[in-house]
C-alpha cells in the first residue's frame, strides 16, 4: 500500500508567506511612491514643465530684445513710433486701418 504524501502545514504556511511577500513587493514596485506609475507621471510632469521653461526662456528673450531696443543707449526710432502711435491712439494720413 502506497501513502500519498500531503505537504505540512508549515510547509504551507511558508508558500503562503512567500507568495503574499511577493505579491506585496510587485505591488509596491508598480504602484507605490517610488514605483513604475509614479516614475511615468514625475517624467510626464519633467517634459511639460521643460516646455515651459523653453517657452519662458523665449518671451524672456524677446522682451530683453524690446527692452534693449528702447533703452537710452540704443533707441530703435521704428519701434519707438509704433509703441507711441498704439499708446496714444494716433494714426498717419497716409494709413489705411484694418480691424
Amino acid at each position: 500500500m502506497t501513502r500519498k504524501s500531503t505537504p505540512s502545514l508549515g510547509t504551507l504556511l511558508f508558500f503562503a508567506a512567500a507568495f503574499l511577500l511577493s505579491a506585496y513587493f510587485t505591488f509596491a514596485a508598480v504602484q507605490g511612491d517610488f514605483g513604475l506609475f509614479r516614475r511615468v507621471e514625475l517624467q510626464a510632469e519633467a517634459d511639460g514643465l521643460s516646455k515651459d521653461l523653453e517657452r519662458l526662456e523665449h518671451d524672456i528673450a524677446r522682451m530683453e530684445n524690446l527692452t534693449r531696443r528702447l533703452s537710452d543707449d540704443y533707441l530703435d526710432l521704428d519701434l519707438l513710433d509704433e509703441q507711441s502711435r498704439s499708446i496714444l491712439g494716433l494714426v498717419r494720413a497716409d494709413e489705411i486701418i484694418v480691424d
